[in-house]
């Protein structure tokens, strides 16, 4: 199976999960949707859908653990009719990062789930540390920036996000 990794600690630990496990494919990918390592997809496209949906699957089952039990879910399951998924984060001295792994009826949840565990060990083990503090993605006036670009896309003089009109309403012409 070909593994591309954008880090290369992590290709020898994907490697012998994805063999130990069975798994189909596997992905890990940063919690914004950026993928980090891929095993057993053969489209970039498919990659790029699969981080999407996987972060947002990921974020959206946190968010719903928090208000439901004060925590967030630690990995989600779903048992298809030929193939199953688990969702689930591994932590590093460079932060929390997702995995997902696609398999069928040659593995099962409890032996991905097994050999998930030792991943996450040797992620935790082998990631470097990070040299500086990371800086925010994100300039200060991003807002104001966000809505300066949509105003100059969408014209008007209203401000998109935040800040100049009401929510949701929509002006009527002055008879």
């Amino acid at each position: 199976m070909i593994i591309s990794t954008a880090e290369p600690w992590i290709e020898a630990p994907l490697r012998r999960y994805v063999d130990d496990a069975r798994a189909r494919m596997a992905l890990l990918l940063h919690p914004s949707g950026q993928v980090l390592a891929q095993a057993g997809f053969t489209r970039a496209v498919d990659v790029a859908s699969a981080c999407a949906l996987a972060a947002a699957a990921f974020a959206t089952a946190g968010e719903l653990g928090r208000q439901l039990e004060g925590r967030a879910f630690g990995g989600m399951h779903h048992a298809g009719i030929e193939k199953q998924f688990y969702l689930a984060h591994a932590h590093t001295a460079r932060g929390a990062f997702i995995c997902f792994t696609v398999f069928d009826s040659e593995s099962s949840l409890g032996l991905v789930r097994m050999y998930f565990g030792d991943l996450c060990t040797e992620l935790a083990a082998t990631a470097p540390r990070l040299e500086s503090p990371r800086q925010p993605m994100l300039a200060v006036d991003f807002e104001s920036e966000l809505n300066a670009n949509l105003n100059a896309l969408f014209g008007g003089g209203r401000s998109a996000v935040g800040g100049g009109g009401t929510t949701g309403e929509r002006s009527r012409p002055e008879q």
